[in-house]
């Protein structure tokens, strides 16, 4: 059985999306990996990536983040 642990549910306001991030183990092994799941209106986008390409994700999401004005 596969293991799915929540880590984060946030809503973007402006376009009404849903996104929930959760680790998922497969029980055959090998490295969890960071399921993100995007829901709009009633339509998923749902994609499992492994830890390195987190990182960058993540870095460039900060990155942005960061360079615009609050």
């Amino acid at each position: 059985m596969t293991t799915l642990t929540p880590l984060a549910k946030i809503h973007a306001p402006l376009g009404g999306q849903d996104i929930e991030l959760q680790q998922i183990e497969f029980d055959a092994g090998g490295m969890p990996l960071l399921r993100t799941r995007i829901r709009e209106k009633s339509r998923f986008t749902i994609f499992d990536i492994d830890p390195i390409t987190a990182e960058q994700w993540g870095r460039a999401l900060i990155d942005w983040a960061g360079r615009q004005p609050r």
